[in-house]
Order: C-alpha cells, then sequence, then structure tokens
C-alpha cells in the first residue's frame, strides 16, 4: 500500500481529496512508494489565502521573535539531518553522503538567515535639511511564492524561505512532484520550532499549482529555480501580472584545463563535479575544456577514475553514485548517448546498461564520457542533467575562453591551473556568473549570494545571503520634521546655553 503525501496549509496536513494525483517512485527499484496530491486552483487559492491570514501577525512580530524561531529550526535541522537525507536518497536516488552534503549547505543558509536583525537595519541621515531627518526602512512584501526543483529537495527550498520568513513574509512553497516529501519535513521542523501557523505552506502539483500562484493576485513575489525554458515562463509570466520574480535557470557548465595544470588534480575534479548526484545539478561540469596538448592524457585518467566508480542505491555505504530520478529523466538522458554517437563524438565511456546487483528496474545509467564534442552537438549544446560528460579541445586559452562566452548559458565555469596570471585574467574575462579556480563547483557560501548570467537567471537579484535579503523586502523612506520643544512648557532639564 503506498503512502499519500498531502499539502501542508496552515500549519495542519490538508485533509480533502484531490482531483488529481501523482506517483513517487523509488528510483532504484523503479516501484512506486507514493502518491502526491496535485493541487487544483482551489487548492492554490486556499494555500494563499492561509498565508495572507497569517501575514499581519508575523509581518508584525519582532525581529528577536522571528530570528528565535529561525534559531530553534536550525537545532532541529541540525538534530535530524540524518532522517533527512534519508528521505531524499529513497525519492531522489543521490547517495546518502550527497544529501548529507546538501542538508550542511542548506543549514548554512539557515544560520545566516538568523542574522536578519543585521541585515535588515536601514539608514538614518539626521539634519538632511534644517531641522528634517531621513531615514529608510526594510519592509516584507507579502505572500510570496516558491517554486523549487527535484535536484536538491531540501537545499533550494532553504535558499528562499528562511530569508523569506526572516524578513516578515509568509510563504506558499511548492516543491517538485517528483521528490514532495522532503519539503513535508521542512515545514513540520519549522511548526515544532514555533513557526505560526500559515506562515509556511506546502502545495504540492504540478503546472496548474505553478501557474496558481504566478497568476494569484494576493501573492507578491516568486523565486524559482529549474531549467531555462521554464524559468524564462515563469518570469514573463509572473511580471506580466506585477510580481518580483527571480528566477534561476539551466547551465552548461565549463571546466577549462591549462596545459600547466595538475592533471590529477583536474581529473578528480572533473569526475565529482561530473557524475556526483548522477549530473543532475544545476553546478555539475559537464564539459571539460582541454587546452592543447592534454587532451590525451586528462581523457586517460578520467575514464580511468571512472572505471572505479560504484553504482548503486543511494542507500549503500559502498556506492559513489546512485540513479537517475525517473524512467521519463532515464530515458531523455540516455538518448544523448546515442545522439552523440550519431553525430561523431568518440564515446570513451558507455553508462548505458550497467548492472546494479539486486535492481535490476531501476532507473539506471552509468557515468558516461564523451571526447572530441563539438560545438554544434546536441552533447554540447543541451542542459543534459545527466552523468554525461563531454570533452572539448581548443588550442590556447583564448580559444578555450571564446568557446566559453558563446555559450549562452552563464551559471558556473571553472578553471584549472597553476598559473595565477591566467586564474586571474579569467576571472574577469569570462562572462560567467560563478566561477572557481582549481575548484570544480563554485557554489557560494551562505553569506554570498547564488545565481548566474545570461540564460542562467531571468531578473536581476541573485538567491540567499545579500541578494536574498534584498529580493524579499521591499524600501520605504521617510522624511520627518518635529517642532522643537523648547518653545515653551516645564522642563526641569540642566539649562542650556544654544
Amino acid at each position: 500500500m503506498t503512502n499519500r503525501i498531502s499539502h501542508r496549509i496552515d500549519g495542519k496536513a490538508w485533509a480533502g481529496e484531490p482531483e488529481r494525483s501523482g506517483e513517487v517512485y523509488d528510483p532504484a527499484s523503479g516501484s512506486v512508494t507514493s502518491t502526491v496530491d496535485f493541487a487544483s486552483i482551489s487548492e492554490v487559492a486556499e494555500a494563499v489565502s492561509a498565508a495572507s491570514r497569517a501575514l499581519p501577525a508575523w509581518r508584525n512580530a519582532s525581529l528577536a521573535a522571528r530570528t528565535r524561531v529561525l534559531f530553534a529550526f536550525r537545532e532541529l535541522l541540525s538534530a535530524r539531518k540524518d532522517e533527512l537525507a534519508k528521505i531524499i536518497t529513497s525519492e531522489h536516488g543521490k547517495v546518502e553522503s550527497d544529501a548529507a552534503g546538501e542538508i550542511a549547505r542548506a543549514i548554512e543558509n539557515v544560520e545566516y538567515a538568523c542574522g536578519a536583525a543585521q541585515m535588515l537595519k536601514g539608514g538614518y541621515s539626521e539634519s538632511a535639511s534644517t531641522g528634517i531627518d531621513v531615514y529608510s526602512m526594510l519592509q516584507p512584501l507579502g505572500v510570496v511564492g516558491v517554486i523549487s526543483p527535484f535536484n536538491f529537495p531540501a537545499m533550494v527550498p532553504l535558499w528562499f524561505v528562511p530569508n523569506a520568513i526572516a524578513c516578515g513574509n509568509t510563504v506558499v512553497l511548492k516543491p517538485s512532484e517528483k521528490d514532495p516529501s522532503a519539503a513535508n519535513f521542512i515545514a513540520d521542523l519549522f511548526a515544532e520550532a514555533g513557526l505560526p501557523s500559515g506562515v509556511l505552506n506546502v502545495l504540492h502539483g504540478d503546472k496548474v499549482a505553478v501557474d496558481g500562484l504566478l497568476e494569484h493576485p494576493d501573492v507578491k513575489a516568486i523565486s524559482f529555480v529549474g531549467s531555462t525554458p521554464i524559468a524564462r515562463y515563469v518570469y514573463e509570466t509572473g511580471t506580466r501580472n506585477g510580481k518580483r520574480v527571480q528566477a534561476l535557470g539551466g547551465a552548461k557548465n565549463h571546466m577549462v584545463v591549462l596545459p600547466d595544470a595538475d592533471l590529477d588534480l583536474a581529473a578528480d575534479a572533473a569526475v565529482s563535479a561530473g557524475f556526483g548526484s548522477a549530473g543532475e545539478r544545476c553546478m555539475a561540469v559537464s564539459v571539460v575544456v582541454a587546452v592543447d596538448p592534454v587532451g590525451d592524457e586528462l581523457v586517460a585518467k578520467i575514464a580511468d577514475r571512472i572505471s572505479r566508480l560504484q553504482v548503486g542505491a543511494g542507500s549503500r555505504p559502498s556506492s559513489d553514485m546512485g540513479p537517475l530520478v525517473t524512467a521519463a529523466h532515464h530515458q531523455r538522458v540516455s538518448s544523448y548517448v546515442d545522439a552523440g554517437l550519431s553525430s561523431g563524438a568518440a564515446l570513451v565511456v558507455d553508462g548505458r546498461g550497467v548492472a546494479v546487483d539486486g535492481s535490476p528496474d531501476g532507473f539506471w545509467l552509468g557515468p558516461t564520457l564523451f571526447d572530441h564534442v563539438r560545438p554544434e552537438m546536441s552533447l554540447y549544446t543541451d542542459e543534459i542533467f545527466g552523468p554525461v560528460l563531454a570533452v572539448a579541445r581548443v588550442p590556447g586559452y583564448e580559444e578555450a575562453l571564446a568557446l566559453v562566452n558563446r555559450n549562452p548559458y552563464g551559471n558556473g565555469t571553472a578553471i584549472y591551473t597553476t598559473d595565477g596570471g591566467a586564474a586571474r585574467r579569467y576571472q574577469h574575462e569570462v562572462e560567467v556568473g560563478m566561477v572557481g579556480v582549481n575548484v570544480p563547483i563554485p557554489v557560494p557560501v551562505g553569506y554570498y549570494s547564488f545565481g548566474g548570467w545570461k540564460d542562467s537567471l531571468f531578473g536581476d537579484t541573485h538567491a540567499y545571503g545579500p541578494e536574498g535579503f534584498h529580493f524579499f523586502t521591499r524600501t520605504k523612506v521617510v522624511t520627518s520634521r518635529w517642532p522643537d520643544p523648547s518653545h515653551g512648557g516645564v522642563n526641569l532639564g540642566f539649562p542650556r546655553n544654544d
């Protein structure tokens, strides 16, 4: 008998009967483990209404009260992180150590949000004009929507939710229907931490729920992470409906390896960043740009490391890489292997047909490596979002830089070199939002902000960190003048000679 996963609205599980539902799979076995309610427009309205009712009290709660909840949530999340990691693995498929790393980065963002009192200070100018003071204050937007993807079911919601509620907003969170249980777990922890009912509501579903949030007049802002086509749609639809929108899209992240690089370090990084979480990361390295003459040696080192990876269920401690999230996604990613062969790329390691003991029906695709990939191939142009690593070869630094800058995506990039001048030049010249120098996945720490350039970001505000607080607040400026009290009245103060 499968478990039912339902919405969390106004602090409790939704008790109604869904018009539609979806299936949630164990990716390692291919079996259905749960059904998840899909929200209709009426459920969207119910969730937004609950958030609207909770808004006045939460907006007027003191900063001390808000941060007290966040501190308590941080402690609960830390204490129960292993439980949450198992939930993530069971529905997403990533190995538990990777899920634990996801939660650790999420905790960083919660800790940053605990400093809301520092981030929400306004400015003050005394005597801007004669007897007139001017000051600013940061106020919440209202009800905000968060639409998060399947690949980080805990971390991405916690990029946004802590900052949003720290600023005094109330939230409707729509997680991916592929792995929805982590969002419910997080909402329950917030409730246990003392978050009032209705401040955080979890709404499950598909495009109906997304469109409902994008079009609802009481939703003031939308935070989204997903593919570029959907990010563009969310941005255009949300802004057309008068909302503030930050929509983080897809990626095609390049790792440039210069001839002076430590090739063992570079090969380790390419394998770790290319195949961690089965490549289902928007910051995964998907293209290694080998600058002549390192291509042959680098490809051999990468292939050697791939041969030692263990593919298996994420719950097994021996597994390095788990399955893909769904059968449909497995089919899509596998199709790129066929396309790569048809276009003339050299298949060095074929991950199709990988054998996993005891789980023949899981959504398995082993690490796959292509060499001599050209820019016109779909292996290069498309965001594959799976364990398929492409090696492109170029004659020099200038050609490598041009290749990266011509790409329509601009999420993350890395350069491997021992030449500080080359690294410094690259970080200034590359047209990408996040850059790693001998760091393959340059996801910023919680006190910076995450986001790319070009088709990897729609809107002008990045996620979490300082820009996260900026996104979830609006500035009000007050100009004030008060009569001088010295004009009369009782004054027992010490006489002053002004």
